[in-house]
């Protein structure tokens, strides 16, 4: 599924911009929307998959929506189809991803939890950067054919859904919990202060890491041609996946804080390289580093939301983790495309560098409030 998603993410700022015609402040609201629905989503999602005990079929729903969509970019002659498949393609996600993530902390013991969540994080990755580079190939044979890259991008996602309903049984869990009350209120209370620690730094962080689509306008915008814009993925997306289980698996060994407020300093880093470097190479570098940061931080998120939440609620501690990064994502890629269309993609980064150094500060707090994981 990644595959097929990024061989049209990968594409779709510029195609919204010089066939489609939208703006960047489009870009940043369409992109912040997209991520705020599937976080949203992935509340109830997460919540549901506590009180069912069943993840499996969870997922199946929202890989099958995503898979459903990849034809409308095709077919789209204008923004609201495409708002509209991204919107559907983002509820997809939204439905799978909680109870997926809360699959991979109850089936790891707690020892081992940065390290799973990191391998899980680059797994995700290498199908994240193949296919900008399907894109690239593609864009090249076909002289620039954006719809028919787009329809191409559809077979890998029919695979995925076929793969995940044949090829995955759910294992058995939860014998003795069978019975468990519907969701309620009073649960949100039970997450405790560290968790919340946790999330007030994440979505403080996120503020700063707004969409990646404006990596890619960034790397057209110092000159990098159209046929080769999907590059700026894949080289995001190979430091991704290359950092991401070494990072985990060092956090299990040294702590997760230390390991995570190195990968804050990498996206302070990126940020400056892209707000002041105006040649390929140095977009280029930049690119890279922002992917080292995703890679020293997303999968150490994951594991300290399965660290500080209740083992019986961790679906819904992912839905609510995710919620609040959604909505600090439609707040950082509006305010991105707007610093963007007013001043220049410099004052963008700028902008993110500053709200980057303000959670790196919060690591601070994370230390001192998170304990042992629970297994």
């Amino acid at each position: 599924m990644d595959i097929s998603s990024e061989m049209i993410h990968g594409l779709l700022p510029v195609y919204l911009v010089t066939v489609l015609g939208a703006s960047t402040l489009t870009v940043g609201l369409i992109e912040g929307v997209a991520e705020a629905t599937a976080n949203v989503t992935k509340v109830f999602s997460g919540t549901l998959s506590d009180w069912m005990r069943r993840r499996k079929l969870l997922a199946v729903i929202g890989y099958g929506l995503s898979a459903v969509t990849k034809p409308v970019f095709a077919l789209a002659s204008s923004i609201g189809p495409v708002v509209g498949a991204r919107f559907v393609d983002r509820v997809g996600k939204g439905i799978r991803s909680a109870p997926r993530d809360a699959l991979v902390a109850d089936v790891t013991p707690a020892q081992l939890r940065g390290a799973a969540f990191g391998l899980r994080q680059s797994l995700d990755t290498v199908g994240a950067f193949v296919g900008p580079l399907a894109a690239i190939g593609l864009m090249a044979l076909t002289a620039n054919a954006f719809r028919t890259v787009f329809w191409i991008a559809a077979v890998p996602a029919v695979i995925a859904v076929g793969l995940l309903v044949f090829g995955v049984q759910e294992p058995e869990r939860h014998g003795t919990d069978k019975a468990k009350p519907p969701p309620r209120l009073a649960d949100v209370r039970r997450m405790g202060v560290p968790f919340w620690t946790v999330v007030a730094v994440a979505s403080v962080l996120t503020l700063a890491r707004f969409s990646e689509a404006f990596l890619v306008l960034r790397a057209q915008d110092v000159g990098l041609g159209l046929a080769l814009v999907p590059a700026v993925m894949v080289v995001m997306n190979v430091a991704y996946a290359l950092s991401a289980y070494p990072a985990g698996a060092l956090a299990d060994r040294l702590g997760r804080t230390g390991v995570l407020g190195v990968g804050i300093a990498f996206l302070i880093l990126a940020d400056l390289i892209l707000a002041l470097g105006d040649t390929i190479p140095l977009t280029l570098v930049g690119v890279a580093i922002w992917g080292l940061h995703m890679g020293f931080t997303q999968g150490l998120f994951a594991a300290l939301v399965a660290d500080t939440a209740p083992p019986d609620l961790r679906g819904s501690a992912f839905g609510l983790f995710n919620l609040a990064l959604g909505l600090a994502m439609l707040a950082a890629s509006v305010i991105a495309g707007a610093l963007w269309d007013g001043y220049g993609p410099s004052a963008t980064f700028l902008a993110g560098a500053a709200f980057t150094a303000l959670s790196l500060v919060g690591v601070l707090a994370i230390n001192g409030r998170v304990s042992s994981p629970e297994p």
